[in-house]
């Protein structure tokens, strides 16, 4: 996996963690690429807006200190959730095809249990229905896989939900989240 380059700020504490006592500024963000929740500490006197990006690879970084970490799912603040549902929306409109090639390609997890199974929404006959016309026919858009299955919830929302739930919960089977 490759390491994040580009990180989306979801929240800026500009006095830290409230509970926690200590009065670090830390800003939560998750990475373009491959949807890491990051934890990162700021330059002095650097500010932040939520949904801005900011750089965290290698050489000399022009906001950001160091990165923290990874960002721990409980630390999340309501705001960063709320980001991260628009960060999320924008970002599989945007990987559209890579998503549409996960329906093209997804496999069964075990005998009783399908990928697309995990998804929110979809059941055994959705399932078999979207094998059946892959079969037929390879996906070559969100709208065309929402078109040819029948009965089918919004494929994209429904991806991004799951993207949602993986970052958030703990889950036993990820799709899109390493």
């Amino acid at each position: 996996m490759e390491k994040e380059e580009i990180a989306v700020v979801l929240d800026y504490l500009p006095y830290g963690y409230p509970l926690e006592g200590r009065t670090m500024p830390v800003v939560q963000a998750i990475g373009k690429n491959n949807f890491t929740l990051l934890q990162l500490a700021p330059r002095k006197g650097e500010n932040f807006q939520q949904a801005e990006e900011v750089y965290i690879g290698e050489g000399k970084r022009d906001k950001i200190q160091f990165i923290q970490g990874r960002l721990l799912r409980e630390k999340l603040t309501e705001s960063a959730k709320m980001q991260l549902t628009d960060f999320i929306s924008k970002a599989v409109k945007e990987k559209e095809q890579q998503f549409v090639e996960f329906f093209n390609k997804a496999q069964a997890i075990n005998t009783r249990l399908h990928q697309f199974e995990l998804l929110p929404g979809f059941g055994k006959k959705h399932c078999q229905a979207i094998l059946d016309e892959r079969d037929k026919k390879p996906f070559e858009s969100m709208s065309e896989i929402k078109t040819r299955v029948s009965g089918l919830p919004d494929p994209q929302k429904a991806i991004e939900k799951r993207i949602f739930e993986e970052l958030t919960e703990i889950q036993r089977h990820n799709l899109f989240i390493r």
